[in-house]
């Protein structure tokens, strides 16, 4: 009954006849604050009743956000500031710093800062860049390892040899390759092709392009993007390059070194010209079958459409590896124009939403010309 209690909360729809009390009533307290009346309502409940509410009050907003931390995990926390952002309106208190320093950093937080870093004020930036550092060093930490591991051994597979030493033989690909020469009076393969891994070289085996759509509803993508951006132009096998665009386009591969940095680039919001980032990529490839080129965008193409499709026909033509990815966030399914995916399908470029944890391996599978592990289309609508 408690627990049902603190779901429904008071007033004439609580039928439970369960009275919180100390902690309960606190945290009964703090859901009310944001989940007491309906969005958008002006502090007002269903019917015109005034309701609990944060108010306009910063101090007030300060200790609801430090009373939160206080009774809920890490987890729900961020789910409720990011509901209190969404419902109460309160991104203009995320220019204030004293707000800053009290709210659960975030992918989602670092996104609502960056569609406010054009407006927000000299004194506040300083501190956002520090909340937004803090959650890139977090993601770092996470994804840095596993995704230099996985592409390390795929740009090694991709240099496949016929003639290697014993300790470069892929035992794997060469049993399967000689199952034909398999004798079974000796149960044993008689290999006759060796294929082994190539000795990695000291020079770039393969080009990366990153165009990333900053268009409002790709925030999370934006930030994870950029954080693999700076991954990936870690590794010296890889040339990286980093490009976002909404209607105008924008390189920000010499930023590369300081993901913060691409992210305080970019400038949500706006419209969308697939087309036009597209035909700067296009320009920019020199060994197209050395190339990879991802982009991440929902597919709203404000610009030529036919053009688009066209383009990405050409560079797959020309031996360039095409990813397109919906999103690249850990968000669920996204919503994305199904006609421009439909039509990037039929060119072999299948679009598709991806988590940061498949990240690797959807670019271990580009490396090495193999089908992307592409998630079930179904599960993700």
């Amino acid at each position: 009954m408690r627990r049902w209690r603190l779901v429904l909360g008071g007033g004439g729809a609580d039928g439970t006849g369960c009275e919180l009390r100390g902690r309960d009533a606190a945290m009964d307290g703090a859901l009310a604050s944001l989940y007491g009346r309906e969005k958008g309502s002006g502090g007002k409940a269903p019917g015109g009743r005034r309701s609990a509410g944060l108010g306009a009050s910063a101090p007030g907003v300060a200790r609801w956000l430090g009373d939160i931390r206080t009774y809920f995990p890490s987890s729900v926390v961020q789910v409720m500031q990011r509901d209190a952002i969404d419902r109460l309106g309160l991104s203009a208190l995320l220019m204030e710093p004293e707000m800053l320093e009290a709210v659960e950093a975030d992918v989602h937080l670092v996104g609502t800062l960056l569609s406010l870093n054009k407006v927000m004020p000299e004194t506040t930036k300083e501190t956002a860049r520090a909340v937004v550092r803090k959650v890139v060093e977090q993601l770092e930490k996470k994804l840095a390892q596993r995704t230099r591991a996985t592409l390390t051994g795929a740009l090694d597979r991709s240099a496949r040899i016929s003639r290697p030493r014993h300790r470069d033989i892929d035992w794997d690909r060469t049993i399967r390759a000689n199952l034909k020469n398999y004798l079974p009076e000796y149960r044993t393969v008689v290999p006759e092709r060796l294929i082994g891994y190539g000795r990695a070289a000291q020079s770039v085996k393969k080009d990366v392009v990153l165009c990333i759509d900053q268009s409002g509803s790709m925030a999370a993508s934006v930030v994870y993007a950029s954080v693999f951006g700076a991954v990936l132009a870690s590794m010296r096998a890889l040339d990286t390059r980093l490009v976002v665009f909404d209607t105008a386009v924008v390189d920000l591969t010499d930023q590369l070194d300081d993901p913060v940095d691409v992210l305080f680039g970019t400038q949500l919001g706006g419209g969308t010209d697939i087309n036009r980032a597209l035909a700067y990529c296009q320009s920019r490839i020199t060994r197209p079958t050395e190339t990879v080129v991802v982009l991440i965008s929902d597919l709203y193409e404000g610009g030529i459409r036919d053009e688009m499709l066209k383009r990405v026909a050409a560079m797959k033509a020309s031996g360039v590896q095409f990813v397109t990815l919906l999103a690249l966030s850990d968000e669920g399914a996204p919503a994305y124009d199904r006609d421009h995916a439909a039509a990037l399908a039929a060119l072999g470029a299948p679009a598709f939403a991806c988590t940061p944890d498949l990240f690797p391996d959807v670019m271990a599978a580009a490396i090495e010309k193999r089908p992307l592990p592409i998630p079930d289309m179904a599960e993700q609508r």
